[in-house]
């Protein structure tokens, strides 16, 4: 019975007549004679690959399972002898060896898995005299050399089925679309059709060498990912005909290499680069190719999850925070962000940083859907997540997922108190989950900053604050904040940029004391979280100086005294007067928010009672 259900002849005609191939055999009938799993993982340490040969009874010929199609051998459907339907395939051969990608089949469990049937033998690809090459095969690492009459074998790549890889426009012939999961730096002339999945904007950089610009891509096609970039006059080339969420033909030349995995969150070994005559082509059929791919974890699994990974997540929006910038420790330079906050069927909520276009840009209304895709994980507060520049957001997206938790919230969601990992890490440290919250008692007795700096958590009252040289006078150009010195002319001079400007911008360089009820301590502010704590700039408070407002300056002082904030902190080493003595500074300074507060006391009064 099984025989008879094979499609005998269809190896051949999927390498040596497409066209018949695609009329005759539309779902070729095949049987599995070996299955073998490959050593190590895929791309970028992601899902097994699987090897398979498949038989007409003919011909066989070798085929690579695409990781979408990985489930079959998960389940325990396919196996040595099985029956299966070849929904869809990516055929190719070079110099005589043929290798067929697996997308999508079906086993046919009813046939069950019986012994080799007949006595097939390995596909060949017949000379054709007069073919140029219209592709070339490098998956297994071959290089391809130019076709001629001479040839014994000529190279070709073949593309049966799906028909709607064949549907696009710019004359692509079915016999040209190639897999991203096949691309290596080996391929020689290929052409994909991918969605843009995520765009991001033109960056610059200044050195000695000269200037540059570049800009980056991910594209998406049924099989995986990879991310592409474009430098200089690529970027005048190609930055605004690519577009997030259209499709696309993208043909050789173009270099693929090794990924530089700090700049990308895709699961691929390999980056492409564009060149100058790199051709990129809109698909009209914008249908075929996938939508954005989400691998999500919901926010209760994120405390398992290690630190710096990244993740994909989705939740429905229950905060929106104010855009705030904040200025880089390394480069200086200013960063638009803003926070939200997520929750999920799970009871937990999560606090997601946006950055840049996406936080400025961002006009979703709380209880709409977020699905995000790459994010990395913090352990700042407990977990926290912040969206890569590599990474993307949609919003209400149509997917199963986003329609199940739109259901959740709307019926029973919309009234439940939310866990977050913070609370858990604040009482869990018998179940082993790290916390950096520490009362002022706590921080002294540990000792914390005297072997190593430590960054630590703190909530604490401001009771006294320093008005002595709370501000200094600081450069106005963008990126440096060194202190100007005035001239007597009306100019202050900053030796650092070697400029002279009309007035200085004063930046805060103040002292607090903060007290908690184990104890009290002096924490030392710049500018950030000075700005914060005293709701003004210091040239605002420095102009009630220097008009003699003093009425106002201490009242500036005042409503900033006595106020309750969550402080980051570091604590490290420091020598004063020849003397050591830590020093504590703080990082970043936030109200409290006395509602998840509440939570936490309320779940803390909870387990305890349990």
């Amino acid at each position: 019975m099984a025989e008879q259900q094979i499609t005998q002849g269809a190896i051949d005609a999927i390498y040596n007549d497409p066209d018949r191939a695609a009329k005759q055999f539309p779902v070729p009938v095949l049987q599995c004679l070996q299955l073998k799993t490959l050593e190590g993982k895929g791309p970028g340490g992601g899902a097994q690959r699987y090897r398979v040969i498949l038989s007409d009874i003919r011909n066989y010929v070798q085929c690579m399972l695409a990781t979408q199609a990985n489930h079959v051998v998960h389940s325990g459907q396919l196996d040595r002898g099985s029956i299966v339907r070849l929904k869809q395939y990516q055929a190719s051969s070079v110099k005589g060896k043929n290798v067929m990608i697996v997308l999508d089949l079906e086993v046919i469990s009813h046939l069950g898995n019986p012994e080799k049937i007949g006595e097939p033998k390995a596909v060949e690809v017949r000379t054709q005299p007069h073919s140029t090459t219209i592709g070339g095969a490098g998956f297994y690492g071959v290089k391809s050399e130019p076709a001629s009459e001479t040839k014994s074998q000529v190279q070709k790549q073949v593309a049966s089925r799906p028909a709607a890889a064949a549907s696009g426009s710019g004359g692509h012939a079915a016999s040209t679309i190639y897999p991203i999961e096949a691309l290596s730096p080996y391929s020689n002339k290929w052409t994909i059709k991918v969605r843009v999945t995520s765009k991001s904007d033109i960056r610059t950089w200044h050195k000695a060498s000269g200037d540059g610009k570049l800009f980056s891509v991910n594209l998406l096609d049924e099989t995986g990912e990879i991310r592409a970039t474009g430098f200089n006059e690529q970027v005048d080339q190609f930055y605004d005909l690519l577009q997030e969420g259209s499709v696309y033909y993208i043909s050789t030349p173009c270099k693929v290499q090794l990924a530089k995995k700090q700049f990308s969150n895709l699961a691929n070994d390999y980056e492409m680069m564009f060149e100058r005559d790199t051709v990129i082509e809109k698909a009209e059929d914008q249908s075929s190719v996938p939508q954005l791919r989400f691998n999500f974890c919901n926010i209760e699994e994120l405390r398992d999850v290690e630190k710096d990974a990244t993740v994909d997540v989705i939740g429905v929006l229950k905060e929106v925070g104010e855009v705030t910038e904040i200025i880089s420790k390394t480069t200086q330079k200013p960063y638009d962000k803003r926070e939200l906050t997520l929750v999920d069927d799970t009871g937990f909520s999560v606090r997601v940083t946006i950055w840049g276009k996406t936080a400025t840009e961002f006009d979703a209304n709380p209880e709409s859907i977020i699905a995000l895709k790459g994010t990395r994980v913090s352990d700042f507060g407990g977990r926290s997540l912040s969206l890569l520049s590599s990474g993307t957001m949609a919003i209400d997206p149509d997917i199963p997922e986003a329609h199940k938790l739109k259901g959740w919230y709307d019926s029973t969601g919309r009234n439940n108190a939310f866990a977050t990992h913070s609370n858990l890490a604040s009482v869990g440290a018998a179940a082993g989950r790290k916390d950096d919250t520490k009362t002022i008692g706590q921080v002294k007795s540990e000792k914390l900053g005297f072997d190593d700096a430590v960054y630590f958590t703190v909530k604490a009252t401001i009771v006294h604050i320093r008005q002595e040289n709370f501000a200094y006078p600081a450069c106005r150009s963008e990126n440096c904040n060194k202190k100007v010195t005035d001239m007597g002319d009306g100019t202050w001079r900053c030796e650092k940029c070697n400029l002279s400007h009309d007035r200085p911008q004063y930046r805060y360089i103040m002292s607090i004391n903060v007290s908690d009820h184990t104890g009290q301590m002096w924490l030392n502010c710049f500018d950030d979280s000075a700005r914060i704590i005293m709701g003004k700039t210091a040239d605002e408070l420095v102009e009630m100086q220097a008009t003699g407002d003093k009425e106002g300056l201490d009242a500036a002082f005042e409503a900033a005294n006595c106020r309750k904030l969550t402080f980051r902190c570091r604590a490290k080493m420091d020598t004063y007067g020849d003397q050591p003595r830590v020093r504590y500074q703080v990082m970043s300074a936030a109200p409290l928010d006395y509602k998840t507060e509440g939570h936490k006391l309320a779940e803390l009064i909870q387990q305890m009672s349990m």
